[in-house]
């Protein structure tokens, strides 16, 4: 709103573009998902393509939903698609800003092992496996002090489990602990994916703290991996902000356009090398050279390369200030 502000445009006219932009990013990233990684079963299953909550959103669907939306807001709407979209990039970086930082919190989109000791090692699955119990309090993780013979990539974690107030540590707990909570913590895949509990015996000990509360401390071997999240997240911040730039000191004299093809080429070229640390999404893309990810972007790239040499080309020689 404060751009179309500063460029003398209603407000009103960006309640109607967020309309457009809203419906177009969902269904868009929704469709992307459901065609792009898995259309044998959406095809198959119709119905569940609506199943929104359940997850699983494309990004490049979003981007391919977003501009044909656009184009439609263009021809109902005084403004030229360049012009619109010129603008546009730039919120859409700061998007993908906050969409990859949400997916560093929820543990998506992990990346890949660093084979060295700085990184994350993500605790998400296991924190929420062993909260399932009713008369745990919280889980907490902690990095142990290294030892000579540690391997790169791999460091002493230990789980912390505090069970609340009065709860005792009984057999049962015990056998529990030993039988169905060390069999899970080595049997599922998205747990030892990311922690390593060393098979069975469990290695644990069961204490009780100054209050009185059980804690166990269950030992295992945490893999790091790099925070592939956030590295899109700062390359979408500072693209977001040499996009600012150029509109806010520049849209004088660079033509109606430029924003919006270096929009195309640079995030999405960014996109394809930031695959190359990111765990694959789908079983599909282990034997493939290039992941889904990298080959979508393909064709953003070139049709960003296309557009900016016809918008130096074209006759109707437009600044980006005029559309």
């Amino acid at each position: 709103m404060w751009i179309f502000r500063k460029d003398g445009k209603p407000d009103k006219d960006v309640e109607k573009l967020t309309v457009y932009m809203v419906l177009a990013t969902i269904i868009g990233a929704r469709l992307g998902h459901c065609l792009f990684y898995d259309p044998g079963y959406y095809l198959s299953n119709p119905i569940q393509i609506l199943k929104i909550w359940e997850g699983g959103l494309a990004s490049h669907g979003g981007a391919i939903g977003i501009i044909f939306s656009l184009y439609l807001f263009s021809r109902r709407m005084p403004y030229s698609f360049f012009w619109i979209t010129d603008r546009i990039a730039i919120v859409v970086c700061l998007t993908g800003f906050l969409i990859r930082s949400g997916n560093l919190m929820n543990s998506e989109m992990e990346g890949l092992e660093t084979k060295a000791n700085y990184g994350l090692v993500y605790g998400r699955y296991t924190e929420s496996f062993l909260s399932i119990d009713e008369d745990v309090e919280s889980v907490d993780f902690r990095k142990r002090d290294a030892v000579n013979s540690e391997q790169a990539g791999r460091v002493p974690i230990t789980a912390v489990v505090q069970y609340k107030e009065g709860v005792k540590f009984d057999l049962t707990k015990q056998q529990s602990v030993e039988g169905r909570i060390a069999q899970s913590l080595n049997s599922r895949e998205k747990i030892r994916q990311h922690i390593d509990f060393g098979g069975l015996p469990l290695n644990y000990r069961v204490y009780e703290n100054t209050n009185g509360q059980a804690i166990v401390e269950i030992y295992g071997t945490g893999i790091v991996r790099h925070a592939s999240q956030m590295y899109e997240a700062v390359f979408y911040l500072l693209l977001m902000v040499v996009l600012f730039w150029l509109w806010y000191k520049k849209r004088d004299k660079i033509p109606a356009g430029f924003n919006f093809c270096m929009f195309l080429i640079v995030l999405w070229s960014g996109r394809f090398l930031l695959e190359n640390f990111k765990m694959n999404q789908v079983d599909f893309e282990e034997g493939m050279t290039l992941n889904m990810g990298q080959w979508l972007s393909v064709p953003l790239v070139l049709s960003g390369i296309v557009l900016l040499i016809w918008t130096y080309k074209r006759k109707d020689f437009k600044t980006m200030r005029e559309g």
